[in-house]
């Protein structure tokens, strides 16, 4: 029986095509958190279960972890995501390094799902998180998001951040509403579904989980609720303790000073699953009408390194795949063409005794940093004119024994030069 050339349902193989699209995405990646001070780090492919039992979401652990027990009689998963891995790099060395400490990394990961458009079950997913920076640290990360996004030539037009915090939906759901574990973590659920559901279905399901109409209005108050001035008066209403909204509001008066506010919009929809949350949740929404959905999100966590038994450090973080990313760009024509590879220069030599200069030639440019292919072989002009039509090259470099013609490919003309003149000329 012959094998299946398909890859694993879920995952991807990479031709060059793919990996050129893939590359320059993660060039910008890196080149921005750069821009930040963040530095680049990796983990293992491999952690323990229990790192992700301490604090990730039940469907996470239940449904969506690929695990098995090694031969050691150790159970292992594969990593679904990278934030338990860095809150355990940063415990072993957070006691000696200065802080704040920025790192980011582009992690290959894999979580058990059901594949669909912008989401595959292996993936890449760039995380930058910040630690010991307080709310500066918040500031910053929403910053090196939306600087990313626009470093791809997006704007306020393509996306939009929206941004809600964890103690005030603790307040409203703990204090207000005071619904027993089990029903507020439906509740939760029910906020985080909330823009993919018809607004009397999420009305009914409020009602059956909050079982008393005056709650249920006051629920409804709060998921419509759209800027800070509305939680103002939203908390003057219904609230007598308004301490646990200071970081909000501080919050979204640092993005005003930034000028952010284009960007960044206020959205109680905004809970995020992951359990591990403890202040600002932010998520990254498309927004074009066909593609209208979370390309991001992440948000601050106070408490991951207490599972490791160390004090707690504040952390902010952020994780966005390169697959919603890849649709997003795509979406709104951001996205480069790498139908066709990109080389500085062809060589072909046109008789068999120039293929030693010819050889040369290519090396001298290779040493100048340029990318360079050699045409094998006794070359015909048309040829290798025909041949460079599948790639996108800047010049071709014809050698015979008696010349050497270089041919701009953009203005389609040639010109006479030595061999040294090539090698001067190129910068």
């Amino acid at each position: 029986m012959a094998l299946n050339k398909s890859p694993y349902r879920g995952t991807r193989d990479f031709f060059p095509k793919e990996m050129r699209l893939r590359n320059y995405i993660f060039q910008k990646m890196a080149e921005v958190s750069e821009l930040f001070a963040y530095e680049p780090y990796d983990g293992p492919l491999l952690e323990e279960v229990d790192l992700y039992l301490a604090k990730s979401g039940e469907e996470l652990i239940n449904e969506q972890i690929y695990s098995f027990t090694d031969r050691g009689d150790r159970k292992v998963a594969i990593r679904p995501e990278m934030t338990p891995t860095v809150a355990r790099m940063v415990a072993q060395i957070h006691r000696e390094v200065a802080k704040p400490l920025r790192w980011y990394a582009i992690p290959n990961l894999m979580r058990y799902e059901k594949p669909q458009k912008g989401r595959l079950r292996e993936f890449w997913q760039f995380n930058a998180d910040i630690f010991g920076a307080g709310q500066h640290g918040e500031v910053e990360i929403l910053q090196l998001a939306v600087t990313l996004l626009k470093s791809f030539g997006a704007n306020d037009e393509h996306f939009e951040v929206l941004v809600n915090d964890r103690r005030f939906v603790d307040l409203v759901f703990e204090k207000l509403i005071g619904l027993d574990p089990t029903s507020t973590k439906k509740l939760y659920k029910l906020v985080d579904a909330k823009n993919k559901m018809a607004p009397e279905k999420f009305s009914t399901e409020v009602r059956v989980l909050t079982n008393d109409e005056t709650k249920a209005k006051v629920f409804e108050a709060f998921v419509g609720l759209k800027s800070v001035d509305e939680i103002k008066t939203f908390a003057e209403t219904y609230l007598n303790e308004t301490e646990q909204l200071q970081p909000l509001y501080g919050l979204f008066e640092k993005l005003n000073q930034q000028g952010l506010t284009e960007y960044i919009k206020f959205d109680p929809s905004i809970v995020r699953g992951l359990d591990y949350y403890t202040g600002m949740v932010f998520e990254i929404f498309d927004k074009h009408p066909e593609n209208r959905r979370a390309i991001a999100g992440g948000g601050s966590f106070a408490n991951l390194l207490q599972i490791f038994n160390e004090p707690a450090l504040e952390g902010v973080g952020i994780g966005l795949g390169e697959v919603p990313l890849t649709d997003f760009l795509n979406t709104h024509k951001l996205m480069p063409d790498f139908s066709r590879p990109q080389l500085d220069y062809l060589i072909a030599y046109l008789d068999t005794g120039s293929e030693i200069r010819a050889m040369q030639l290519t090396q001298k440019l290779r040493d100048k940093l340029q990318k360079v292919e050699l045409y094998f072989g006794e070359a015909k002009p048309k040829k290798v004119l025909s041949y460079s039509d599948k790639k996108e090259i800047s010049k071709i470099v014809f050698i015979s024994e008696s010349e050497i013609k270089i041919r701009e490919m953009k203005t389609r003309t040639e010109t006479t030069m030595t061999f040294e003149e090539i090698i001067e000329g190129t910068k």
